[in-house]
């Protein structure tokens, strides 16, 4: 078991290929107790790969570590029976009511005091009113909190979230994130991934991955701040024409719109800088220097991977 008990994942080099594609590459993470660690990236990243290793589903092809004390090897039976894990699409019965979907769930762990276990869980997540609506009915956010109370009948010390909150409405997305920080607050550990730059921000840690390799892992300021971005906010008309202008200059990499303004962003400020003097100079512009947003920050680390991809022989 890992020496520091207040480490619930510490895996390092994990590797897995499906025939020729190389999915997750020499992947580290580690992730303490409590923690809600947020894991970017975008489709075909090798995100849920590296959950399912992670939880016993899969086995690594290299790599080694424990999560929650267990070797991800040798030990992936105790692991599952410790990790609640919440799959990206709804998987349970929908000709079954609520109380019908926890109570099964409960006999497939083989659970004692099952009854007790469902009752508790459908206080605990606002599911007591619904109980008897057949789960086929609900709405994706209802859904969601079905699969999250699964998630918690045997108690586990860890929850792997693999895009739970995907196709849910803002309300009930916010809805879920507060029971992830309460869960957080007792200790529970929790691993979600996403695709949403405002979920990114309400995690304590956060990994970003591409291609299966690992690009940047801390706290998002910590993240944001490794890159050394430069970002400017420009306000004013005939932005659509603006922003043709701006990507044809050198030290622009991006320029991305934000409501009523844009974003422009670089990596050399000086350059930066000169280059958009003559337009900042316009009076029908207002420029402002702002901090880059999570969002600059990733799209930089998927263009700069596209380009270090485009130069490899």
């Amino acid at each position: 078991m890992s020496a520091d008990p207040d480490v619930v994942i510490d895996v390092r080099g994990l590797d897995k290929h499906f025939g020729p594609r190389h999915v997750v590459r020499n992947l580290a993470l580690t992730v303490r107790r409590g923690e809600i660690f947020g894991f970017l990236g975008p489709n075909g990243s090798g995100k849920t790969t590296t959950i399912r290793m992670l939880c016993g589903l899969l086995t690594p092809d290299g790599g080694e570590g424990h999560c929650l004390g267990f070797d991800i090897r040798r030990e992936a039976r105790e692991i599952k029976s410790r990790v609640g894990y919440m799959t990206q699409r709804f998987s349970f019965w929908e000709d079954l009511t609520i109380r019908e979907n926890l109570a099964f769930t409960a006999r497939m762990y083989g659970l004692d005091d099952r009854r007790a276990r469902v009752e508790r869980a459908l206080t605990e997540l606002g599911l007591a009113d619904r109980a008897d609506q057949l789960a086929g009915t609900l709405s994706g956010g209802w859904k969601q909190r079905l699969a999250l109370a699964a998630c918690l009948l045997h108690e586990p010390a860890l929850l792997l979230l693999d895009e739970p909150t995907a196709g849910v409405d803002p309300k009930a997305r916010r809805e879920f994130w507060e029971e992830l920080h309460a869960l957080s607050a007792k200790g529970i550990t929790v691993l979600v991934s996403t695709h949403y730059m405002d979920e990114a921000e309400r995690c304590h840690k956060l990994a970003y991955i591409l291609n299966g390799e690992l690009l940047a892992q801390g706290t998002a300021d910590e993240v944001i701040a490794a890159q050394a971005l430069v970002t400017w906010e420009v306000h004013g008309a005939h932005l659509a024409e603006l922003a043709n202008s701006l990507r044809a200059l050198p030290s622009v990499e991006q320029v991305a719109a934000f409501g009523a303004a844009l974003h422009v962003t670089g990596t050399d400020a000086g350059a930066l800088a000169r280059e958009l003097a003559p337009f900042q100079s316009r009076s029908e512009y207002a420029w402002q220097q702002v901090p880059p947003s999570l969002e600059d920050v990733f799209i930089h680390l998927m263009n700069r991977a596209a380009l270090e991809h485009a130069a490899a022989p």
